[in-house]
């Protein structure tokens, strides 16, 4: 597995690049050498804060957590991506097929807190071209968390949504 360590406003050591990769390492089991992780740290509020995101055959598994150190922040992370590939284990081996990758192999015989058929409520709505600024305004007259529109400068669909900082963020098709 490929593993990336980034800082943010802050350099990162060779001592926790070390931890992040003897942690991180652990995922080689289960995503064999394709898999890429990213580590992200940053200092807020008197807190660390770690970002654990792997990309495996096009799927993408991510942590953000808070802690008083990187070390308990990456234990909760990687906590939460276990917990995630055993909520979707049955999906996860559907995707992975024929793959090198072994979901077997990562769960242990664990007992399983499988989540089962997703509880899906279709909404349809009118779309039109907009300006980002006009579909921040919408997302928030609907007191909604995030807004799909069309863009008007691209013609392509984009999303807009509100941050946990306070700010927003705008998703764009690559």
């Amino acid at each position: 597995m490929k593993i990336t360590t980034v800082g943010r406003q802050m350099e990162v050591t060779s001592d926790l690049k070390q931890l992040f990769e003897e942690k991180v390492k652990k995922f080689d089991k289960f995503f064999k050498d394709e898999a890429e992780a990213v580590v992200t740290i940053s200092r807020k509020r008197n807190l660390e804060c770690l970002e654990l995101m792997i990309t495996a055959n096009g799927t993408l598994f991510r942590s953000e957590e808070s802690d008083n150190t990187f070390r308990n922040a990456l234990d909760k992370a990687i906590d939460t991506i276990e917990r995630q590939i055993r909520k979707n284990k049955t999906r996860l081996e559907k995707r992975f097929k024929g793959s090198n990758y072994d979901i077997d192999a990562f769960v242990n015989g664990d007992e399983l807190d499988e989540e089962g058929e997703f509880d899906i409520r279709v909404k349809t709505f009118s779309f039109k071209p907009m300006s980002v600024e006009e579909a921040i305004l919408q997302m928030n007259l609907l007191e909604h968390e995030f807004f799909v529109f069309t863009n008007m400068d691209t013609d392509a669909v984009n999303v807009v949504y509100k941050r946990k900082n306070g700010g927003y963020g705008l998703i764009v098709p690559d």
